[in-house]
């Protein structure tokens, strides 16, 4: 399939993986040999449960016999919608009491934004530097690495950029600001946690302004750092939540999510101020309901910590220079983007999926389903423990 994959489907970088898919089950992707590939990616932190889990299966064909598409959002009153709605407010902190699905997690941060300029009536904006938010216009306008958006420009006027963990700089912070968005944890530039109290500092100086604070849980979200959303572990509560990727558990959905009294705003003045045809997609919902029931209902979420403890205990190497991340959201850093690469495509030759980041080239993308096992981990990380040693035997 290879030639006609280059020839027809539109391509996102020189040079693709290009293993070609047969079928994939737990932790597990098998090509059309039927070699076996473990996953340490999940589908880039999508994959929450896996591989084809067979509740999210059983919830996708139950939900097919019964509709479909009947109607844009917000109009028919759709079970599976409203199901997810309420299973995310009910274990949100107040005031995030309203849900807005979207079909995808840059979708809903095209809302958010929208949304702090309506609930403000300001136009500024600020997010950080080497943050990553999505790669629609408005979103991308809030990525901070002019590498990737400067072959795009214009884009949308009056954004400022920090220094994610910078306390000085949120003195940009003003009343001209509409809203300042961050990821919980920076992903695309290398799984950086908040320091020093730095999110609920941002938060104090949004209140002190009347700016908002968005917080993106794209992928720090949904259970993936040992709490349903990330933001959880570092005392701050924001006025918006952005989420997409593990909320599927492996289907294309996003929401943003904020008080009613913010949200209600987008039904008036103007009327339709938000509006999407297919979010919340009756099937991808029933896939969203599966995932959260069963999230909420096993000790997946806690376990999380565990299986941190036990990948940060097995990957020790004098190549790796750090551990970064949280939970199951983990980045080996080592010494150069070369050693990073190698250890990439060698794993997948071998049989492991591991992936890059965005804009930090010497980090190692470590992101497998929550369920992965334990004997699964020591395999896993014993396939990168053995390529790394065969790297340093050249190096030396």
């Amino acid at each position: 399939m290879k030639k006609e994959f280059i020839k027809y489907q539109a391509q996102t970088s020189p040079y693709p993986l290009a293993i070609e898919i047969s079928h994939a089950k737990g932790s597990f992707v098998y090509d059309t040999s039927n070699k076996e590939y473990l996953d340490f990616i999940a589908g880039v932190s999508a994959n929450t449960l896996g591989h084809n889990h067979p509740k999210i299966s059983e919830a996708i064909k139950n939900q097919v016999d019964n509709y479909t598409h009947v109607m844009v959002y917000g109009e028919f009153i759709q079970k599976p919608q409203l199901n997810v709605c309420k299973q995310l407010v009910t274990h949100l902190p107040k005031p995030l009491e309203s849900v807005y699905l979207t079909n995808s997690g840059t979708e809903a941060t095209e809302g958010a934004l929208k949304l702090a300029k309506r609930v403000t009536g300001r136009s500024e904006l600020i997010a950080a530097k080497n943050g990553y938010h999505g790669n629609t216009q408005g979103s991308m306008s809030v990525c901070g690495a002019e590498e990737q958006n400067s072959a795009f420009r214009p884009l949308l006027p009056g954004i400022k950029f920090i220094e994610f963990n910078n306390k000085v700089d949120l003195e940009k912070i003003t009343t001209k600001t509409a809203g300042v968005i961050l990821e919980t944890i920076q992903g695309g530039a290398g799984f950086i946690e908040p320091k020093n109290n730095y999110l609920k500092k941002v938060k104090e100086k949004c209140e002190a302004v009347g700016a908002l604070l968005i917080l993106d849980e794209i992928q720090s979200g949904v259970g993936r750092t040992g709490k349903f959303y990330g933001f959880e572990n570092y005392n701050v509560v924001p006025d918006i939540i952005v989420t997409g990727k593990g909320l599927g558990g492996g289907m294309p959905i996003g929401a943003f999510i904020a008080s009613s009294k913010h949200m209600n705003l987008l039904k008036q003045n103007p009327k339709l101020g938000h509006i999407t045809t297919f979010g919340g997609h009756p099937v991808i919902a029933a896939a969203a309901e599966a995932t959260l029931t069963e999230l909420f209902s096993s000790n997946l979420i806690v376990e999380t910590l565990q299986k941190e403890k036990l990948i940060r205990k097995l990957l020790v190497h004098p190549l790796i220079t750090e551990i970064r991340g949280k939970g199951l959201m983990l980045a080996a850093m080592v010494e150069t983007s070369e050693i990073a690469s190698k250890v990439i495509l060698k794993c997948m030759d071998k049989g492991l999926l591991l992936f890059w980041l965005l804009f930090e080239g010497k980090a190692i993308r470590i992101t497998p389903p929550l369920t992965i096992s334990e004997d699964e981990i020591y395999k896993g990380c014993n396939l990168i423990i053995e390529v790394l040693n065969d790297i340093l035997i050249d190096i030396q």
